[in-house]
């Protein structure tokens, strides 16, 4: 089996136990307190971790840009992860995480590497409610599910890069998606814990003339359709009645998109529904992936005439 494949079966291994793995660095010392607090972001997001290599300043950059690199022939930006953090590299930022999410390279300036642990999604907890910034999504427990466990601040990187790197204005609009249609009644179940891209994605499927339920963990969407199911169930109604298709991220608390899709798959009057993941996990090896658990679609963040027409291939599929 050659290194691709390889990376393949162990990615469906680790969802279909509803795991992955959490690389661990420091940035710095918290201005506050003086602790040098852990941080986490997904292993998959991490091309490569190299030595800083010498940086090159560009001219009007943001403060957070460090500057840029060249990794064997590719420039790419270089972000200061301990001031968009607020935190102070006392020791310098001696490692550069390279990373690939999003449709994009850029490296991100970390004091040290720690650990990579291998997790359970139901130990990630969401910190939308704890935190009043959107730099951290949710919290590590490494320990293990209990009370009293260390925590790791899990990034939302989705964002950092949109506040640092804002790409063109993002159009989104009925001329760039087209319609979707969906059965009469029927909504898009949409599950996705960063709140920028909840932001987007409603605004795509209100272009594409949808109505829709968002919810944030894949934990939440699955409780969702159990008691929609249910009530089809004492009706004698079916379920899709009500939910034309699933469009769900991959890294979520309590439950990534992985287990969500393969619950769906394996529950008889939930199947037939469409399921299409939505991730910032880009490239041909999350494609597969995608295929071995039995969704009906993938399309990597962030593009919304792309997002509507996977949608209807998904649903001309089903149709078919």
């Amino acid at each position: 089996m050659n290194h691709a494949q390889d990376d393949i079966e162990q990615r469906v291994q680790l969802a279909g136990s509803n795991m992955f793995e959490l690389l661990l660095f420091k940035v710095g010392h918290a201005r506050d307190s003086g602790e040098r607090e852990r941080y986490g972001i997904n292993v998959f997001k991490v091309r490569e971790i190299v030595e800083m290599p010498t940086i090159t300043c560009v001219a009007g950059a943001k403060p957070e840009i460090l500057g840029v690199v060249d990794i064997r022939g590719q420039i790419i930006p270089v972000i200061d992860l301990a001031r968009v953090i607020g935190c102070q590299a006392r020791s310098g930022s001696k490692i550069l995480l390279v990373t690939e999410f999003a449709r994009t390279t850029q490296g991100f300036a970390v004091e040290e590497v720690d650990d990579i642990v291998r997790l359970e999604w139901d130990q990630i907890l969401s910190a939308e409610s704890c935190t009043r910034g959107n730099t951290v999504t949710s919290f590590a427990r490494l320990d293990g599910n209990f009370d009293g466990s260390s925590l790791a601040q899990v990034l939302d990187v989705e964002q950092i890069l949109r506040d640092v790197l804002p790409a063109s204005t993002l159009e989104i609009s009925a001329e760039k998606t087209g319609q979707l249609l969906l059965k009469p009644g029927a909504k898009v179940l949409a599950a996705d814990d960063s709140g920028v891209a909840r932001s987007l994605i409603e605004q795509s499927l209100t272009a594409m003339g949808v109505p829709y339920v968002m919810t944030k963990t894949g934990r939440e969407a699955w409780e969702m359709l159990e008691r929609l199911d249910r009530e089809a169930q004492s009706t004698g109604a079916s379920v899709d009645d009500q939910i034309g298709m699933v469009l769900t991220d991959l890294e979520m608390p309590e439950m990534d998109g992985f287990t969500l899709t393969r619950r769906i798959k394996d529950t008889a009057s939930l199947r037939h529904i469409p399921v299409v993941i939505h991730s910032s996990l880009s490239g041909s090896a999350n494609v597969e992936h995608v295929r071995k658990v039995g969704a009906n679609g993938y399309v990597a963040k962030f593009e919304p005439s792309e997002l509507a027409s996977v949608m209807r291939k998904a649903l001309i599929a089903k149709a078919v």
